[in-house]
């Protein structure tokens, strides 16, 4: 398993009138912990995607336990609990400053060459940065 934590703070204009995040910026939240879980194991989005790999998202499931209020520091927990084949999926809570549970998601994405617009297992390169990574639970 990998596991890594991003923290953030709520800006208003995140927010709808209730000063709630609004629903759809959860799905950007969400995207920071992938990117930051791919610089935590040695390769940022943008050199896989130099590489010639798209990562389009297929699924996504999200839980509301709690809102996430405007100024509110949080902190997006992204685990990868499986090695990846031709999909990757990403595990992701969110805790407000009071460390309470307030989201529970998950996305699915899939490996494109971004050459053929054909879906291709995880290429080697990024499976040894996993595996290099990978902790037991």
């Amino acid at each position: 398993m990998i596991h890594t934590k991003h923290s953030l703070r709520v800006r208003y204009g995140e927010t709808d009138p209730m000063k709630y995040v609004y629903y759809g910026n959860y799905a950007e939240y969400f995207e920071i912990g992938r990117v930051e879980l791919f610089r935590t194991i040695g390769m940022s989005y943008d050199e896989i995607e130099n590489q010639g790999i798209w990562l389009p998202v297929s699924e996504y499931k999200i839980k509301y336990l709690r809102p996430a209020l405007y100024d509110q520091k949080l902190e997006i927990h992204t685990y990868l609990k499986k090695i990846p084949g031709v999909k990757i999926e990403f595990e992701y809570e969110i805790y407000n400053e009071e460390h309470t549970k307030i989201t529970e998601a998950s996305t699915t994405l899939f490996f494109l060459d971004s050459n053929t617009n054909k879906i291709i297992k995880c290429p080697d390169f990024l499976i040894r940065l996993i595996e290099k990574n990978w902790k037991e639970e």
